[in-house]
């Protein structure tokens, strides 16, 4: 064989390394829905309820655990995905239908790093303050008071996380390179006082914004993301959006929100947004209006 043959038949194979190198790193940046009411496959279980596995830069971060940990462990076994092979977990808020199949992770991945919302279903700390205060019927005989009208006593630790290592999150925070996590209390009546956190990445095309069930609101979820930084660019936003309770008229003012203040370009959304949202946000993102239900792989 000629020197010059061998030498392009090695520039070939170069070359042909180069372009798989490179789509495996563009197919990391991709999430796995691993929990939802809605998808395509028959082979999987559908729930109520949000689980999602996010790979990006290398990193693989399960954001929420689903509503049931028996259909749970029985998806991520047919989706083949490894629990004991995770960089860290992050629970939005304390709802059953995000954190029921957080045993089942942390049986394969005990010391995993868990990050959780700063609230008393995973810190075991006291009531938040004014909570009784606001209800509080001082004329009531004592018997029919809370703690007989004093404070409460002093905490006890919440039997079911104590021997769990978490990282609560009570404000914004940076969690590795190009990630973050915001956090939000909902003034909304029905959640009052929940604290969700949701996820950002900072990627070369925008940002991408995760969202449990945005029960502090959307809006407030994309605002807190882009922060000082009000026109950067947001790039594509998943997870649920705690619409399908809203009228039609909500929603068209939600997607002008997100359309014209924050220019969102792509979606992939699930959960609690509704159908009449989904259904309305399709007809407004067309083609950048992805799929994502149950068993979806969706690239970023």
């Amino acid at each position: 064989m000629s020197r010059v043959r061998m030498d392009l038949q090695w520039c070939a194979g170069v070359v042909a390394v180069g372009v798989v190198l490179a789509g495996s790193v563009v197919a990391q940046n991709r999430v796995t829905i691993l929990n939802d009411a809605f998808g395509k496959r028959a082979d999987l279980t559908q729930d109520w309820g949000y689980s999602a596995l996010i790979e990006f830069e290398g990193k693989r971060i399960l954001f929420d655990t689903g509503d049931n940990i028996l259909l749970f462990e029985k998806n991520i076994e047919r989706l083949h995905i490894d629990l004991s092979k995770l960089d860290m977990v992050v629970i939005t808020h304390a709802h059953g239908d995000h954190t029921a199949g957080l045993r089942a992770v942390l049986a394969k991945s005990p010391h995993v790093t868990l990050y959780v919302p700063d609230d008393p279903y995973f810190t075991g700390t006291v009531l938040p303050e004014g909570f009784l205060a606001a209800d509080a019927q001082p004329a009531l005989p004592v018997e029919m008071r809370y703690f007989r009208g004093g404070a409460r006593p002093e905490p006890r630790g919440w039997v079911a996380w104590t021997d769990t290592k978490m990282t609560p999150v009570k404000e914004a925070m940076t969690i590795a390179p190009h990630i973050r996590l915001v956090s939000l209390v909902s003034e909304k009546p029905a959640f009052k006082g929940l604290r969700e956190i949701s996820l950002v990445l900072e990627t070369p095309k925008g940002l991408v914004v995760f969202a449990g069930c945005s029960h502090p609101g959307i809006e407030r979820i994309m605002a807190a993301a882009v922060g000082d930084a009000p026109t950067k660019p947001v790039y594509m936003l998943f997870g649920g959006l705690h619409l399908l309770q809203d009228s039609r008229e909500q929603i068209a003012g939600t997607v002008d929100v997100l359309a014209n203040q924050y220019h969102l370009e792509r979606l992939a959304i699930g959960h609690c947004t509704g159908e009449l949202a989904f259904a309305m946000m399709q007809q407004k993102w067309g083609k950048e209006y992805l799929y994502a239900g149950l068993g979806e792989v969706v690239g970023f």
